[in-house]
């Protein structure tokens, strides 16, 4: 009627609060994040220390391995620790992706990621903001690893017009590991039984890869079952991606190969979350809350 004032919706406020609330909402967990990273030092320095002492000591006694073949992306003879530098940068990105998910299984403990999930968001919005902000810490982890490696000698061609390729791979790479990281915090239903499940996956993962060596090692020294498991290793391709993209190469099928693995892996951890399913029922394990 004329006069009267037609309040909205709750929908239509949704509507037009939504998007605002939602990237508020990422930005407050990104920020905890780093503000939670800023108070542990140690995790900074244990981050670097295992890829340079690989990077020091491990590539020091192999610095010339590379002196019979040379293959794509390199044109020329490289050192080992050039070779193995993306390999640990690859590694910097999958020990921290797997350390957001025994921080996931430790606020689910703790009942904070409880109340998170509570928040009136879609819960895939919700995962996505904390595979951001796991992505934003394994960048400046890898950052962190990048210039004290330059400081100790070893140079990477990260600059140049390959620069936007490089980031666009490390980026990739990050959020995979941290979607596969999210997908472990489903079902790893207390923090004792991660160091287990860890040693079944981050190992496996690294030495089963192109990270310390190429695939045409592996072939031609007969470990024919190793070569094929690093052939489909989504962790070789992540590496080879950002290989590849240091020397502005065609990575081949690896981007897409990165990309498929972490859709999927994102996908099933929103569905182990769903409450119906794989987070609902972590309250009704013996021992859990009613």
């Amino acid at each position: 009627m004329q006069g009267q004032t037609v309040s909205p919706s709750p929908a239509d406020s949704g509507a037009r609060h939504g998007l605002p609330h939602a990237w508020q909402a990422m930005r407050a967990i990104v920020a905890r994040e780093l503000m939670k990273f800023g108070r542990q030092y140690g995790r900074l320095v244990s981050a670097l220390v295992r890829p340079l002492l690989w990077l020091a000591v491990f590539a020091a006694g192999f610095r010339n391995v590379f002196g019979v073949a040379i293959v794509e992306p390199y044109d020329t003879y490289i050192p080992y620790d050039v070779y193995i530098a993306p390999g640990l940068i690859g590694m910097v990105l999958l020990f921290n992706g797997m350390q957001s998910s025994l921080a996931m299984v430790y606020d689910r403990e703790m009942g904070l990621m409880r109340l998170l999930l509570t928040a009136p968001l879609p819960r895939p919005w919700i995962l996505l903001s904390k595979l951001t902000a796991t992505a934003v810490l394994s960048l400046l982890q890898a950052l962190a690893f990048v210039i004290v490696a330059w400081l100790i000698g070893t140079e990477l061609p990260l600059l140049g017009p390959q620069t936007p390729h490089v980031l666009l791979a490390a980026v990739a790479g990050a959020l995979m590991l941290g979607a596969l990281g999210l997908l472990l915090s489903v079902h790893i239903k207390q923090l004792e039984n991660f160091a287990g499940t860890m040693n079944f996956v981050i190992f496996p993962m690294y030495f089963m890869s192109t990270a310390l060596y190429p695939l045409w090692k592996l072939e031609e020294s007969g470990a024919n079952w190793v070569y094929q498991i690093a052939r489909f290793n989504p962790f070789t391709h992540a590496v080879e991606w950002l290989r590849f993209a240091m020397y502005g190469k065609d990575p081949g099928l690896s981007p897409w190969i990165v990309l498929g693995t972490l859709a999927v892996c994102f996908a099933a951890a929103s569905w182990g979350y769903d409450p119906q399913r794989g987070f609902g029922a972590l309250g009704k394990r013996p021992g859990g809350p009613a």
